[in-house]
């Protein structure tokens, strides 16, 4: 590459290179993988990186959601508008699913169903025999998603061992894995939340309305917002207030908080962003404040 070529690269320009390399990769040395694309800002990202890789043919693999069921109808139906728009297979697995198989038994039925992905998960892995999750975790979520690889290692029973992985060298990255065992590839692995809305910025993505400023009632607990929703009701005691929110981060209703917010553009998102001295996951995630669900933990069970 010329030293013009160097100085006129933009940061986006390289992450999106090795995000691209990444994805060639784990589609050259894996028989059967699959992305996992929720509707959400990460896995959006990660749509338009394999368009770049692969368009104009087809990806070499399907799309995935495991849904707990509990899902913002909002994302949901974007996950549902975004794949038929590729005319890319997309497969949903449930944990209602699992439910009903009993693989997944609830403690009481308002449990949070988003720690049960990870069994879901797996048995989708084995159902359609997949050797590689291609996903849109960031080491800036958490401090055991920092812990991952690029071609993170799982063994025959889905389980992550953090002193289990192999070296990644003059990023030179080992996807290969023996009947049973599993790889999850992290393209975006060296992004940032800021990063991932510089790109979104960039490209024009679409994204879910629940991403930007609106109004919707919220009860304050725990220094968090908790949507009032027919699975969230307000409990005797609790004031409900009518607050502009955005949401950081879509996932399960449940555990899933906005922040308050009036971004409604992309351009007042990157502001906050840029701002911000709160992790994304510690300003919306509400299963993340307690010890249980503590993320390394759900790694190590075959979580994502």
């Amino acid at each position: 590459m010329s030293t013009l070529t160097k100085q006129t690269l933009s940061h986006l320009d390289w992450l999106e290179a090795e995000a691209i390399h990444i994805l060639r990769e784990v589609a050259g040395q894996c028989a059967n993988p699959v992305l996992l694309f929720s509707g959400g800002k990460d896995s959006i990202c990660l749509l338009r990186l394999a368009e770049k890789a692969f368009r104009p043919g087809r990806f070499p693999f399907p799309l995935m959601h495991i849904d707990t069921g509990h899902n913002y109808k909002e994302v949901t139906d974007f996950r549902d508008k975004r794949a038929a728009e590729l005319g890319e297979r997309l497969i949903v697995r449930s944990v209602e699913d699992s439910m009903v198989r009993g693989t997944v038994v609830l403690k009481h039925p308002m449990e949070s169903r988003n720690k049960h992905q990870s069994v879901t998960l797996l048995e989708a892995i084995e159902e359609f025999g997949f050797d590689a999750c291609i996903g849109g975790a960031r080491r800036d979520e958490e401090k055991a998603r920092a812990k991952e690889r690029i071609m993170s290692f799982r063994d025959e029973f889905g389980q992550w061992d953090p002193k289990n992985q192999r070296p990644e060298l003059w990023n030179l990255y080992n996807a290969r894995s023996h009947k049973g065992e599993n790889i999850r590839a992290f393209p975006i692995s060296n992004w940032t939340e800021l990063d991932v809305w510089q790109y979104i910025q960039r490209e024009q993505l679409e994204l879910p309305s629940i991403y930007f400023a609106h109004t919707r009632p919220v009860v304050r607990k725990n220094g968090l917002l908790q949507p009032v929703t027919e699975l969230t009701p307000a409990k005797d005691g609790d004031v409900v207030e009518d607050v502009l929110v955005r949401f950081r981060t879509v996932g399960d209703i449940t555990c899933t908080a906005p922040v308050e917010s009036d971004a409604d553009t992309v351009e007042k998102i990157l502001a906050e962003t840029a701002t911000t001295t709160i992790t994304e996951r510690g300003a919306t995630r509400m299963d993340d404040q307690t010890s249980e669900a503590s993320m390394e933990q759900r790694k190590k069970e075959g979580y994502f």
